[in-house]
């Protein structure tokens, strides 16, 4: 597979590192001269220029690329690499690199975004899957249909302690994909009981509905994370719909 890669900075390289280790050729290109740390990642091909501009990707040969990575620390330019190799090259795929998780709702196919990767938001997951007992925690969207993976740890006194999965009626467009019992994972059965302290990963489409789930799995109403309630539909909130990228000056 060949992969063009957008920012040469730590992040850039190491996605570099472990797409050639994995025997994929890789092309990486910064604009910033003190970026271009070819010694640190020597098998890939380097280009000093900036990925913003259609003779860059035309020389990077982003035409023939299976998948272009845009994951520059600025939102503003990745979310113009990955129009332009979507609109201009045809990529097959793209993936994006959100720094702002305010700006989320602006990475989908209308900017050419396959795929959006938000640190910040998978950070804040992780912490939340980590301290919360029997609270929703989104762990990731599909930006293309809208679905998202949810986790949760089955508290003691939930209703469905010690319930056979196949006597479960779940909510439309939810789908339990797998149990982590201790260590253990799980593919879920009709013949499976779940037990207390259960983490589940949930599968939601867009018709699911979180107070639906919430009420199932817990029997309360649906909790609210510092990072605001998880969506149930893929859309931003009305706070959400300016983008927090600053004014170019």
């Amino acid at each position: 597979m060949r992969v063009v890669i957008a920012g040469a900075g730590s992040v850039g390289r190491s996605i570099a590192r472990e797409l050639i280790a994995n025997d994929h050729d890789v092309t990486i290109i910064d604009h910033q001269p003190t970026s271009m740390r070819v010694a640190q990642v020597p098998e890939a091909e380097w280009l000093l220029a900036d990925a913003c501009e259609l003779p860059t990707l035309t020389e990077a040969k982003v035409d023939e690329c299976d998948v272009i990575v845009a994951a520059t620390g600025d939102d503003k330019a990745n979310l113009v690499i990955s129009l332009l190799a979507k609109t201009e090259f045809g990529v097959p795929r793209t993936v994006a690199r959100v720094n702002n998780p305010k700006n989320e709702w602006m990475f989908d196919e209308s900017w050419g975004v396959d795929v959006a990767v938000s640190t910040p938001r998978i950070m804040t997951a992780m912490v939340e899957e980590a301290v919360s007992v029997g609270d929703l925690v989104k762990i990731f969207t599909f930006h293309q249909s809208g679905a998202d993976i949810l986790e949760i740890t089955l508290p003691a006194d939930s209703v469905l302690a010690g319930q056979r999965l196949g006597d479960i009626t779940w909510p439309k467009d939810t789908v339990l994909a797998a149990i982590v019992r201790g260590t253990l994972p799980i593919a879920p059965t009709v013949d499976d009981t779940l037990e207390a302290g259960d983490e589940l990963l949930i599968v939601t489409g867009q018709e699911s509905t979180l107070t639906e789930l919430q009420a199932l799995l817990v029997g309360g109403p649906a909790t609210t994370s510092p990072t605001g309630p998880v969506p149930t539909a893929g859309h931003p909130s009305p706070a959400e719909q300016s983008p927090a990228i600053p004014p170019t000056s």
